[in-house]
């Protein structure tokens, strides 16, 4: 919400305090003000100029030389706009005026013309374009007849002025209309509020002579009024009405629908206006839409309606969508004579579906879907007709043709004092706070100790007791809060070691080479259970946002696939990601989802780059596993992980293996499928994905240092062929349960298949090491050792390569 201290200080008087004083109060009474913006920009030297002739320009086609009366001088400026003409009055930036953007003005020639300046268009001076009338988006604004040359040009395009830009909460939807704004701004400056006086003439032919109206549709549209205004005059609004919309962020159009923008943004009541004409059957039906039913709206988009959707009629065709925007069939033109106001209460969950439905959001849908003030949908409508009276010329006629079941009963709060200084923990009186609620205004009764509340219908936020003690509390000033210390025993900080584990995981990670990403919780249903360790029934949201996030992940490797592929699209050919993050698997006995922490990672690309030695390593299986099992080794748990080659959807079936720890199966790492890495345009990819939360919580015994051994160790090699279905790992098993308590390493370095080893088989060669910290070991000792490991592993059908 934009809000114009200028326009403000028509309802309240904030005079003898700076906008940016104003912004801290209005920001520490609980609407946060986001910016001050300074319309002027701090511009000088921008006055009123008449054009007193206009001739081209003998040199360039596109330029004319003007003579302008600047108030002390006839001037000669070059002008390029288009629309330039002799007898205009027009916007000039003198010499040694600075425009917003860090524009200079001095003189200059052009084409061998001396040029003294410059004439503006309202873009020049910061208003945006979309905010400019669309007669003068493409050249110069032309002032007024009444403008005076010399005189400064800034208080008349209402550039004198301070816009406040509200961050509204969604509860305060009255603060989405100047009125709202107002009634804030007086109670805080304990000021008196001025609201606008509704006096006109009316015809003394009836409304209800002229139009009928026929509403079907009362649940979602329980109030309906429409004012009759003839002998319209269309034309530019008056220039303060124009710069209140510009300032409002509103772009001008025409006094008839500009009247019912700025009855919008100072009421919060949302109007339309039809051509009572184009109506042609002068009647009004408010209905539901048909099957199919179709509407071109004010875009000049056709869009397709749905039987939910409610519409505005004449009895035959929609000419309205109603809560979001008019028809174009009926759209007030510059032929308009006469004029059909709308003032409705519509339901907010109908404009919201519509607006949602259709792709359309507006200023009026906005303001409907927060809730509209009940007591000002007429009024609303008064205001306007006395608008169109007073600028358009027009002749208003009597009475409003009115349907109204609408409730405008006040919400009745009863609460006692006590409760509200209990709750607040600090000793207000009942005088403050009657004091309080008389400045919001706020109609209060103090009957037998407790306060009576009315909450006025402009404030559609306040429902419960608790609204009231905000309300008491803000105005009061949170900063009178008292600030204590809780009454407890203090115990010192420190991580939990879950938290501990957890740091180190991270740490390592890092450490290793990996960025943390962290991915949404919510996926699509298709994603949900894609590569999970466990699945269960999927928690689906009431209200998702898209299809796309509409239910709780599984498994966190398809968000980072995701991202993987978003940074190769852009060419960061070589991604390492990793994140700590809950997977969601049903639900707990508290209807809550279980939340369970993992921890995954992917690569792909270049693991090694080093271009000046020439030396390039690119990911692999090994690569990962190597982080993965460095990982384990930090937290202590490397002796008790092993891995099993598995087969896993959207996994590589000769790529893949479960992770295990103590046996049981804690993860699963790979290469994604080719298929999968093809439809996301990834190269070789390789993902892991492990129960952090299985991990960090295994009880791992204290780490013990021993002192370096004086002792020699023995080495023996051993090559073994064996199918090539046998893993490497199901081996060092065998070795190392055979091996006993002398063997202390073993180790893998390598793996041959091709000539002098048979189809089907494969040679894997192992180092092991013996060692007895308090001896030196006998040839016989390792010996009688080492014939217990390979009688152990030809019981496993491995044979000894000769």
């Amino acid at each position: 919400m934009l809000v114009s201290t200028k326009w403000l200080n028509e309802y309240v008087n904030t005079g003898g305090i700076t906008p940016a004083e104003l912004a801290e109060k209005i920001t520490r009474s609980g609407i946060e003000v986001d910016s001050i913006i300074d319309r002027s920009h701090g511009m000088t030297n921008v006055v009123v100029g008449y054009v007193k002739e206009c001739v081209k320009h003998p040199e360039a086609d596109k330029l004319n030389i003007c003579q302008v009366d600047v108030g002390e001088e006839v001037t000669q400026i070059i002008c390029g706009a288009p629309n330039v003409a002799e007898g205009q009055k027009v916007i000039v930036a003198r010499p040694g005026a600075v425009l917003p953007g860090g524009m200079k003005i001095k003189k200059a020639k052009l084409r061998g013309e001396e040029s003294n300046g410059m004439i503006c268009s309202l873009q020049e001076l910061g208003i945006e374009g979309k905010l400019v009338a669309k007669a003068y988006a493409e050249g110069i604004y032309v002032l007024p007849e009444g403008a005076v040359p010399g005189e400064s040009a800034l208080p008349l395009l209402g550039l004198d002025d301070t816009v406040l830009e509200f961050d509204l909460t969604p509860n305060r939807s009255d603060a989405l209309s100047m009125l709202g704004v107002a009634y804030e701004v007086a109670a805080i400056l304990s000021e008196e509020i001025h609201l606008p006086k509704i006096d006109y003439k009316t015809s003394e032919v009836k409304a209800e002579d002229m139009l009928k109206l026929r509403v079907d549709a009362p649940d979602v549209n329980p109030m309906y009024v429409a004012k009759v205004v003839k002998n319209v005059k269309i034309a530019e609004s008056p220039l303060w009405l124009q710069n209140y919309l510009m300032a409002a962020g509103v772009r001008p159009h025409n006094n008839v629908v500009d009247i019912t923008n700025y009855v919008l943004m100072e009421y919060g009541q949302p109007l339309h206006a039809f051509d009572y004409d184009r109506l042609e059957t002068g009647e009004i039906v408010v209905r539901h839409a048909l099957e199919g039913e179709k509407i071109t709206t004010l875009d000049e988009v056709e869009r397709t309606l749905q039987p939910h959707h409610l519409v505005i009629t004449n009895g035959q065709q929609p000419v309205a969508l109603a809560g979001v925007m008019g028809g174009a069939n009926s759209e007030v033109h510059d032929g308009t004579t006469t004029v059909v106001i709308e003032s409705a209460y519509f339901a907010g969950s109908s404009v919201r579906q519509t607006s949602k439905d259709v792709g359309l959001r507006s200023d009026a849908s906005t303001r409907f879907e927060k809730g509209v003030d009940p007591n000002r949908v007429l009024e609303a409508a008064e205001r306007a007709a006395q608008l169109m009276s007073d600028i358009a010329g027009g002749e208003v006629l009597a009475n409003s043709v009115l349907f109204d079941e609408l409730d405008k009963t006040a919400e009745r709060i009863t609460i006692s004092p006590d409760y509200i200084n209990s709750r607040l923990g600090m000793k207000i009186s009942m005088d403050e706070m009657l004091t309080i609620l008389e400045r919001l205004r706020i109609p209060t009764q103090a009957i037998n100790g407790q306060l009576v509340i009315d909450a006025p219908t402009r404030r559609q936020d306040l429902r419960i007791k608790e609204d009231i003690i905000e309300e008491i509390a803000r105005m009061h000033g949170y900063d009178e809060i008292p600030k204590t210390l809780p009454i407890t025993e203090s115990t010192p900080g420190g991580l939990t070691p879950y938290q501990a584990k957890r740091r180190i995981v991270r740490q390592y990670l890092e450490g290793a080479g990996l960025d943390q990403a962290i991915t949404y919780s919510l996926t699509s249903k298709e994603q949900a259970q894609a590569y999970a360790l466990e699945t269960a029934p999927v928690t689906e949201l009431l209200m998702p946002m898209s299809e796309e996030r509409s239910v709780l992940r599984q498994s966190l490797v398809p968000h980072l696939l995701e991202v993987a592929t978003y940074n190769v699209a852009r060419r960061i050919d070589s991604v390492a990601l990793y994140e700590t993050g809950s997977v969601f698997l049903g639900m707990e006995e508290d209807g809550l989802p279980r939340e369970v922490e993992h921890v995954a990672a992917v690569m792909t690309g270049k693991w090694v780059d080093h271009a000046w030695q020439g030396e390039t390593k690119k990911v692999d299986f090994f690569v990962l596993k190597g982080i993965v099992e460095g990982m384990m080794n930090r937290l202590g748990l490397a002796d008790r992980l092993s891995f099993e080659q598995s087969v896993v959807d959207g996994m590589h079936p000769g790529r893949t293996a479960t992770i295990l720890l103590n046996g049981e199966r804690i993860g699963l790492i790979g290469q994604i499928h080719p298929t999968e890495q093809k439809k996301r345009d990834l190269k070789e990819t390789y993902v892991m994905e492990m129960n952090l939360k299985q991990v960090l919580t295994v009880a791992t015994e204290d780490l013990i240092y021993v002192p370096v051994p004086r002792f020699p160790s023995i080495s023996r090699d051993i090559a073994l062929v064996v199918s090539t279905v046998t893993s490497a790992g199901a081996l060092e098993s065998v070795i190392r349960q055979a091996g006993g308590k002398l063997l202390k390493d073993v180790k893998l370095f390598d793996l041959y298949e091709g000539e002098n080893v048979e189809e089907g088989k494969k040679s894997l060669a192992f180092s092991l090491t013996y060692f007895d910290p308090e001896r030196t070991l006998t040839d016989e000792e390792v010996v009688k050792v080492h014939d217990k490991v390979l009688n152990a592993l030809t019981e496993a059908n491995a044979q000894l390569r000769g």
